[in-house]
């Protein structure tokens, strides 16, 4: 079983000292969670949120690297078009050399106009950008020169894995599995889409490349575990509707994700279970019902959560579940 964290760093009321405290926090977890048998953490890309949801994915990456020896990070997802692909290609070369291969990054388009617009790029020009990004940063990681907007360039120094850092390709359209399958990279889908994985394969066939597919399991969910859920919910289950509302405001009609929530209450989250509360013998049984593909994902600061409780949940699975199921 695969034990993961969540880390997107929301605070609802953004106090700079209290964010420095809870980085720091988050560090010291990761030394924690590496020590203590957890897989690894996951990462994201939102920018201009009042609520300072992670902006800087690579750079938390990198600080998560250098205070853990084993765990494997996930960006899912980064934004690549807003971004100089020269720049993203640059340093997930030295994150993949530094950490010795523990990066994964699923490369996204992105859903908020808001973004482009901060970013000064053309949200019409979005696939576009895409697919120059995904071209250049795979080019530059083979280390040798190549022709880019007028000018020869070269990326060094190349990654350490080869041929290049494990990258895919992340959504739930039928867009998106063509570009994925037009460059022979593997498929991420946020959701179970009926059809998407068949529709991917079709299209690998048809282009002659091959990949794979994969999709979060129906059954994911954000996990806080404790030894008593009812008061969890009752202290801390607004920290979980905060960031679940946040979440489905920035949803579009054509956009999905497994973790979509559409609660408007505490009590009606819990009874989604997207985000559930478990006691360690709740949260051992579910482990025990896992497939071989899913994971366990605990988000222990969650919606601006308290430090002290986002730690006494990575406690209880360290001491009282991973022992249990492993």
């Amino acid at each position: 079983m695969r034990t993961i964290m969540r880390l997107n760093m929301v605070m609802p009321e953004l106090d700079r000292e209290e964010n420095g405290r809870r980085h720091q926090a988050m560090l010291e977890m990761c030394r924690y969670a590496d020590a203590n048998g957890f897989s690894g953490i996951s990462l994201e890309e939102h920018h201009g949120a009042f609520n300072g949801w992670s902006s800087s994915p690579l750079v938390l990456a990198g600080l998560i690297f250098g205070a853990s020896q084993k765990l494997q990070i996930t960006i899912s997802a980064l934004l690549v078009p807003l971004h100089d692909p020269l720049r993203i290609a640059e340093d997930i070369a030295v994150l993949d050399l530094a950490s010795g291969g523990r990066l994964v990054v699923i490369a996204g388009i992105g859903y908020r106009q808001e973004e482009y617009a901060a970013h000064g790029k053309d949200w019409a020009s979005r696939g576009a950008l895409m697919d120059e990004g995904i071209t250049v940063i795979r080019q530059a990681w083979t280390g040798e020169p190549f022709e880019y907007r007028g000018t020869t360039v070269q990326v060094t120094p190349p990654p350490m894995s080869n041929p290049h850092p494990i990258l895919m390709l992340g959504g739930t359209s039928k867009i998106a599995a063509r570009r994925a399958a037009r460059f022979g990279l593997p498929f991420f889908a946020a959701d179970q889409v009926p059809g998407l994985a068949e529709y991917y394969g079709e299209q690998c066939a048809a282009n002659g490349t091959s990949g794979f597919f994969m999709a979060p399991s129906a059954q994911t969910a954000m996990v806080h575990v404790t030894e008593d859920p009812d008061r969890a919910w009752a202290e801390l289950g607004h920290h979980f509707l905060h960031e679940a509302q946040v979440y489905a405001g920035w949803q579009t009609p054509d956009i999905r994700s497994v973790v979509h929530s559409h609660a408007t209450t505490t009590e009606e989250l819990r009874a989604e279970g997207t985000y559930q509360m478990l006691t360690p013998a709740e949260c051992v049984e579910r482990c025990k019902d896992m497939g071989p593909f899913d994971a366990l994902t605990l988000h222990p600061l969650c919606g601006g959560m308290p430090i002290d409780d986002a730690w006494s949940s990575i406690r209880l699975v360290a001491e009282a579940v991973i022992p249990e199921v492993d």
